[in-house]
């Protein structure tokens, strides 16, 4: 008999593209770059090196060591890292760095609508979250919005803000039906899930003849509220409180706006309930949601990838972690979150307004 040969039961490897296998690997190092490189951010971010480089122009690494305060050898290497993720520019010639105009926009203004420093924040707090995430996937998927590392309050305020200074006051608020009509004639406001208050505030200071109430469950959130409302000195034309959603305050409200919280709530058809008794009779509920198709296949681009990462860590685990745990996600989607204020009481829902970061939705009765 015929010895069998050696490689028969040996597994073959598949059949692979050798230039595809290159293009992954390649974008894998470019992800690993940028990985490595946020915490780098988060560190220039707090150091104020973005800031320095954008006011002062193109300095060496020495120069922006004095002038931070900050050890020359670690900056060197710092600013070097942040070259070769194309964070930073470099000079050869003169050994000098800066930041071009897009990057000083996206690192150092924080009055541009690219400015996206506040994301580190939240990446730098999410790592510390990983043991609670790992219990969470584990077991019953629950991780609520209180219990995550304070980066992500204050990162989350410094994300949403530039859209906010951008876009709430000229676009979002006009696209209502009569809505900046009522503000200027004086109108009851309540903004829920206001967490530090940046959307309240900026609506406040626009309409003095209007009075605003922010509501958040997160006392602390609430607190840095009052503290940046009394800096702005509105007075008593705005007030924070402690309350969930569904203990909003039936106060017969013009507006009631949720600024990208309805998809984290537990129950988002008892909290739109709530809202409905809460409204004045010709009230509107302004719903503004992270954009998204109504169709995974539709989300599958960089935005998707970064609200769906946003989704897994942080929102819905703090859904699940509440009464009913309807876990909406944040890339539920117009037609989703639709059928979810309809069922609340909403007989009018339609799509006001969006940005490539958000949809707008408008409510009524």
């Amino acid at each position: 008999m015929a010895a069998p040969a050696l490689n028969q039961h040996v597994p073959q490897p598949p059949a692979f593209d050798a230039d595809a296998l290159n293009a992954f690997v390649g974008r894998m190092l470019g992800d690993l770059g940028a990985l490595t490189n946020s915490v780098l951010t988060h560190i220039g971010d707090q150091l104020g090196f973005y800031k320095i480089l954008a006011s002062e122009g193109p300095m060496t690494a020495d120069a922006l060591a004095t002038r931070a305060r900050a050890l020359p050898r670690l900056v060197r290497e710092w600013l070097s890292a942040q070259a070769a993720q194309g964070y930073v520019s470099y000079d050869e010639k003169g050994d000098k760095f800066s930041l071009s105009a897009a990057q000083g926009m996206v690192f150092a203004d924080e009055g541009s609508p690219v400015y996206m420093a506040g994301f580190f924040d939240i990446a730098r707090g999410l790592f510390d979250d990983v043991p609670k995430l790992l219990n969470a996937f584990r077991t019953d998927g629950k991780l609520a919005w209180h219990e995550h590392n304070n980066c992500l309050f204050c990162g989350t305020r410094r994300v949403f803000q530039p859209a906010y200074n951008h876009h709430l006051l000229a676009e979002w608020l006009p696209a209502l039906d009569g809505v900046v009509e009522k503000l200027e004639r004086g109108a009851s406001v309540a903004d829920v899930g206001c967490g530090h208050g940046a959307s309240t505030i900026i609506m406040a200071k626009a309409f003095p003849n209007s009075r605003f109430h922010g509501f958040d469950y997160h006392p602390h959130s609430v607190e840095a509220a009052r503290a940046a409302a009394q800096a702005e000195r509105l007075g008593d034309r705005i007030a924070f409180e402690v309350s969930t959603a569904k203990a909003l305050p039936a106060r017969g409200y013009d507006l009631v706006c949720f600024f990208d919280c309805l998809h984290d709530m537990g129950d988002p058809v008892g909290a739109g309930k709530r809202v409905r008794e809460a409204l004045a009779p010709d009230g509107t509920w302004m719903v503004v949601e992270p954009f998204a198709s109504d169709s995974l296949q539709g989300n599958l681009t960089p935005v998707g990838a970064v609200f769906y990462a946003a989704s897994t860590l942080v929102c819905t685990p703090a859904s699940l972690s509440q009464e009913v745990g309807l876990a909406l996600g944040a890339q539920a989607g117009e037609a989703r979150l639709a059928s979810v204020i309809r069922e609340a009481g909403f007989g009018s829902v339609r799509r006001a307004a969006e940005t490539p970061f958000n949809m707008v939705l408008e409510a009524r009765p």
